[in-house]
């Protein structure tokens, strides 16, 4: 049996396929009519960008007129978290539907040092394996950040194309990773390409769209902007052959960079929202764009306390906004909780698909929520990191940072400022338990890599 034609439970061990539904086709590249193929799904994320960082989420510096525009004939998220508050953690929470915690991955997979070595592994069931399976063409143009090795590679992960870089961060100009190392690949092959990172990401997009309007599929576009190293389209390398160094952004360049480097992504965002509707596509397509944490503190993260690598706010609540015309309504803005986990489950309803109960999702559907208004079942959500812990039940949100606890309402103290945790203890004390019992349950049997 292929591994693309199942999907496996990695702690239970369970095998389950994933089941098509009523208009779910297993016939790929079969030209289906437009009334029966499945929707289109396009999923954009950006790295390191702020709940600030965005004009519809209040930016007065930076210029985003292609987010906004989606926004507008879409809906916002006002409280929508990445699962980790670093890149490696969130991205695996995405692609498998589950904690992160659940395949080991609760840290950064740097480029230097021991992680190099590891990456997600390969029982783990992808949303592109879960995708490929019911009849879509799957793509990845972009930021990998889940194995440097090739046996991590996103081409043996359920991806059909994949042009970019399997590293955290490589230079704009040059593609050189963090190690010194050339990292550019064309599936699981490195082959090098020459241009600036973000207009690559979005030339190999839309390709990827025009090549494949005929059909159903599900494109993934993990940008690198605005992560470092600060780098507009004329900046010069700062990253060169041998371990040489080139010119480094300071103080006032690093502002000025990060500006251009979100606007060049969004720029590029309004190509593939072009080309999408030039083709006729914009009706059965979902669109879907979000960050992959907090901002550093180069960045903007509007009303939220702390940055990237917190479990404050500002760690983890981000931009976010989806657009299908016809199926979400225009202008709304959504204020329920939403984690970049639940996205899996969504693709899977979009694709008009099943997935077993045997295999264990820790994501919600959001897709009734977004085109039908309805409320998302209550839950508990878990953060961790480091030494630090968050648990979150509707408004009230249980901070643990080594010996410090704090309770905050977030309904009435968004910013975190008032800790509340005195005065009402009782709730401490549930959200402890509850926080404990999710560690015991999604740590369980799991060597975590939590650098």
């Amino acid at each position: 049996m292929k591994r693309r034609d199942f999907v496996k439970y990695a702690v239970g061990g369970t095998l389950a396929a994933v089941l098509p539904g009523p208009g779910c086709s297993t016939v790929r590249g079969g030209g289906s009519s437009p009334a029966k193929r499945q929707p289109n799904i396009i999923l954009i994320m950006a790295d390191d960008l702020g709940y600030g960082d965005v004009g519809c989420y209040g930016s007065k510096t930076i210029e985003t007129p292609n987010i906004d525009a989606l926004a507008r004939g879409g809906t916002r998220f006002t409280d929508f978290h990445s699962n980790g508050a670093v890149c490696s953690p969130t991205r695996a929470a995405l692609l498998t539907g589950r904690y992160q915690q659940r395949c080991g991955i609760e840290g950064v997979v740097y480029a230097k040092g021991p992680t190099r070595r590891t990456g997600m592994a390969l029982q783990e069931t992808t949303f592109a394996e879960a995708l490929r399976r019911c009849g879509y063409s799957t793509g990845i143009f972009g930021k990998w950040h889940l194995g440097y090795n090739v046996e991590f590679n996103p081409a043996k992960q359920g991806f059909d194309e994949f042009r970019g870089y399997v590293s955290g961060n490589v230079d704009y100009q040059t593609h050189i990773d963090g190690a010194g190392v050339r990292d550019w690949w064309k599936a699981d092959q490195k082959v090098p390409e020459q241009g600036y990172v973000t207009d690559l990401i979005t030339k190999h997009a839309v390709d990827f769209i025009e090549r494949h309007r005929d059909e159903p599929f599900c494109l993934y576009l993990p940008h690198e902007a605005p992560h470092y190293p600060y780098q507009g389209r004329g900046d010069p390398p700062e990253r060169l052959d041998g371990g040489r160094k080139g010119k480094k952004a300071k103080g006032a360049a690093i502002t000025r960079a990060y500006k251009e480097m979100v606007e060049a992504m969004d720029e590029g965002i309004g190509r593939v929202a072009r080309t999408v509707r030039r083709l006729g596509l914009e009706r059965r397509t979902f669109i879907f764009f979000c960050s992959d944490n907090g901002a550093n503190k180069n960045g903007s993260n509007g009303p939220l306390a702390g940055h990237k690598g917190s479990l404050w706010e500002g760690g983890h609540r981000v931009p976010a906004v989806a657009y299908w015309p016809g199926r979400i309504e225009p202008g709304t803005t959504i204020d329920q909780t939403a984690l970049t986990m639940d996205l899996f489950a969504t693709m899977i309803s979009i694709a008009r698909a099943t997935v077993p109960a045997t295999l264990k999702l820790d994501g919600v559907d959001l897709l009734p929520m977004l085109t039908q208004g309805e409320e998302l079942p209550k839950r508990t959500l878990f953060w961790r990191y480091r030494k630090r812990k968050a648990a979150r039940k509707g408004c009230w949100k249980l901070l643990l940072d080594g010996d410090n606890v704090a309770l905050y309402n977030l309904d009435e103290d968004l910013g975190e400022k008032r800790n509340l945790a005195k005065q009402e203890p009782g709730i401490v004390e549930v959200l402890r338990a509850e926080l404990s019992t999710w560690e015991q349950e999604v740590c369980a049997g799991v060597e975590l890599r939590t650098m």
